[in-house]
C-alpha cells in the first residue's frame, strides 16, 4: 500500500451492523432492553449489595466491584453502538475512539484478574472458614481490589500508547461496533507486528496467570469438599461456587475466543464481533446464589411490612 493511499486518523468511521439496514429498530430494541437489564442488573446488584447486612462479607464486597466493572465497560459501548444503529453519521473522532478502547480495555483486564481475586476469596472460605474474616480482612480486600484496577490502567496504557504512535491508516472505516484494538491495526499503514504481538502475549499472560490461580484455587476447595463427611455440606458448599464457576467460563470463554483464538490474517476481524453480554453476571449470582435470594427475600419482605 502506497503512502499516497494512507491518511492521518482524524475519525473513524464504526460500520457496526450497517449490513442490516432493515434490522435497524429490531437491533436498536434488542440491545436497549439488554443494555436496560444491564444497567438495572449491575446496579441493583450494588445497592443491593450496599442495605443488605447479610452481604456484607469479602464475597460480595469483590461481587460489587465485578458489577461495577460490568457496568462501566457495558456503557462505555452500547449508547454509541445505539446511536449509530438509528444514524446515518457513524462517525467517531480519533481521541474519541482512542477513549473508548482504553476504558473498554481497562475494565476488561480488571474483570480478568477480579475473578481470580474472588477464586481466592471462595479458596480461603471454604478451605480455612475459621480464620477466613481474619485473612480476608477488609484491608486486603481493597488492595486486592485496587490491584485489579491497577493492572487494567497499567496494560491498557501501553496499548493506547504504541497504537497512538500509529503515523497514518488506509482507511477510516472500522468494521466493528466500537473501536476496538485489533480492527484498529488492520487498517494501519504501518508495520504493527509488536503492537500485535504484544495484545496476544499480554492477554495470553493474563489469561494463564489468572487461570492457573483458579484452577488452583479450587482444586484446593474440590479436595475440600471431598473430605466432608455430609452430602448435605458438600451440596451447600459447591453451590457458594457454582455462580463463581458459570461466571468465569462465560467471560474466559469469550475472552480467550477473541484475543487468543490465532486466525489467519485479518479476513476473520468479523468473527470477532462477539458482544460480552454484562447482564449475565448478575443474573447468575441472583439466579444461583442462595445468600443473595434469601437476603432478597428479608428485604422485600422487610419493605412490605412496612
Amino acid at each position: 500500500m502506497g503512502k499516497e493511499n494512507c491518511t492521518t486518523g482524524t475519525e473513524f468511521i464504526l460500520l457496526g451492523f450497517s449490513d442490516a439496514p432493515g434490522l435497524r429498530v429490531f437491533l436498536f430494541l434488542g440491545f436497549l432492553s439488554i443494555y436496560g437489564v444491564t444497567v438495572l442488573g449491575n446496579v441493583g446488584m450494588i445497592a443491593f449489595i450496599q442495605v443488605s447486612p447479610r452481604l456484607h462479607t469479602p464475597m460480595y464486597f469483590f461481587l460489587s466491584h465485578l458489577s461495577l466493572v460490568d457496568f462501566c465497560y457495558s456503557t462505555i459501548i452500547v449508547p454509541k453502538m445505539l446511536a449509530n444503529i438509528l444514524n446515518e453519521d457513524k462517525t467517531i473522532s480519533f481521541l474519541g475512539c482512542a477513549v473508548q478502547f482504553y476504558l473498554f480495555c481497562t475494565c476488561v483486564v480488571t474483570e480478568v484478574i477480579l475473578l481470580a481475586v474472588m477464586a481466592y476469596d471462595r479458596f480461603v472460605a471454604i478451605c480455612d472458614p475459621l480464620l477466613y474474616m481474619v485473612t480476608m480482612s477488609r484491608n486486603l480486600c481493597v488492595e486486592l481490589v485496587s490491584c485489579c484496577y491497577l493492572c487494567g490502567t497499567v496494560c491498557s496504557l501501553i496499548h493506547l500508547c504504541l497504537a497512538l504512535k500509529i503515523p497514518s491508516y488506509r482507511s477510516n472505516v472500522i468494521s466493528h461496533f466500537f473501536c476496538d484494538l485489533p480492527p484498529l491495526l488492520s487498517l494501519a499503514c504501518s508495520d504493527v507486528t509488536v503492537n500485535q504481538l504484544l495484545i496476544y502475549i499480554v492477554a495470553t499472560l493474563n489469561e494463564t496467570i489468572t487461570i492457573m490461580v483458579i484452577l488452583t484455587s479450587y482444586l484446593f476447595i474440590l479436595l475440600t469438599i471431598l473430605r466432608m463427611r455430609s452430602a448435605e455440606g458438600r451440596c451447600k458448599t459447591f453451590s457458594t461456587c457454582a455462580s463463581h464457576l458459570t461466571a468465569i467460563v462465560v467471560f474466559h470463554g469469550t475472552i480467550l475466543f477473541i484475543f487468543c483464538w490465532p486466525h489467519s490474517g485479518n479476513n476473520n476481524i468479523n468473527s470477532d464481533k462477539v458482544v460480552v453480554i454484562a447482564m449475565l453476571n448478575p443474573l447468575i449470582y441472583s439466579l444461583w446464589n442462595k445468600d443473595v435470594k434469601e437476603a432478597h427475600v428479608k428485604v422485600v419482605n422487610s419493605k412490605t411490612f412496612s
